[in-house]
């Protein structure tokens, strides 16, 4: 059986070996993508712009749901952050795999500093949100921290978005004796709007943590589906549209990320406000897709 230094090790020998970036266009009709607590749970929007934003958060739940959802249980594609989970409780398996003879203890801390370094790389081989996203880890049960290989922007609607808010009423009533039959709540939806997220993955920071090829492809599969299991009243049609990946030829990369995600964009050709996917006319500059980059499609 490989002992865990030499799994970790095959890990970093396999870790991605090229740069990427990545644009995700999705859209939500008469929904609500990411509401503000701040807000009374209003559609989050730039107050100076009128824009709707979804946050780099919200979108990384749904990759981990969906990870969890269809790999549950297999090596290294367990999820740290989870619904209702415990941190200090995921730190702890590292105790129990590393340093069993005190892992139940309150506080825990590295002996020095390649223990720390094993501790790390241990959550990072196990949890596939870490290996990617990257965590800070040092709570009383420290097992430190570590920078991920993919960052998401916050997602930006294309066009300014128009909140509405619904009354709805309820037959049921919340409490037994009260003197009215039904009862009356509001929601907030957005009739249409076409969101756009930037994405970008180190080849550097993922030889770090072992992201690899094969995180790789699940991290594009859960960002293709992203809301396919994620339905709810407030979230019944939203769709994934495109998924553009930009793959260099070599670790450092073959032109700045900014030229090429300009190389993608997406006009409102339809008068009147915006209603479907098709109100909109993408164009993909490829005559200037500098060499060494490779476009892919995905969507």
């Amino acid at each position: 059986m490989a002992t865990l230094e030499q799994d970790l090790s095959n890990k970093r020998d396999t870790a991605l070996t090229k740069r990427l970036e990545f644009s995700l266009f999705f859209e939500v009709v008469n929904g609500n993508p990411n509401g503000d607590p701040d807000a009374g749970n209003m559609p989050r929007i730039d107050p100076e712009t009128g824009h709707g934003i979804v946050t780099d958060v919200c979108l990384k739940r749904k990759v981990r749901n969906y990870v969890e959802l269809t790999r549950s249980g297999e090596p290294g594609c367990h999820i740290y952050v989870t619904e209702g989970g415990v941190l200090n409780e995921q730190h702890r398996k590292a105790y129990r795999a590393l340093r069993p003879s005190d892992a139940d203890a309150k506080d825990l801390k590295p002996k020095d500093s390649e223990e720390a370094a094993r501790l790390t790389a241990w959550m990072c081989n196990n949890f596939f949100d870490i290996r990617t996203f990257g965590a800070v880890m040092t709570t009383k049960v420290n097992t430190g921290q570590v920078r991920g290989p993919v960052q998401f922007t916050f997602a930006r609607s294309l066009d300014p978005i128009f909140a509405q808010e619904v009354t709805i009423t309820r037959q049921a009533v919340t409490q037994e004796g009260a003197d009215k039959d039904r009862e009356m709540g509001r929601k907030h939806v957005v009739p249409y709007a076409l969101y756009r997220m930037d994405g970008y993955i180190s080849a550097y920071l993922a030889e770090k943590t072992g992201f690899t090829e094969e995180d790789l492809n699940l991290l594009l599969e859960a960002l293709s589906n992203l809301f396919e299991h994620d339905r709810s009243a407030s979230r019944g049609q939203m769709t994934v549209r495109k998924l553009i990946v930009f793959e260099h030829s070599s670790k450092l990369g073959n032109a700045p990320a900014h030229q090429l995600l300009d190389l993608i964009q997406a006009v409102k050709v339809s008068e009147g406000p915006v209603r479907s996917f098709s109100d909109y006319a993408f164009t993909l500059d490829r005559d200037r897709l500098p060499a060494g980059v490779t476009l892919i499609e995905r969507i």
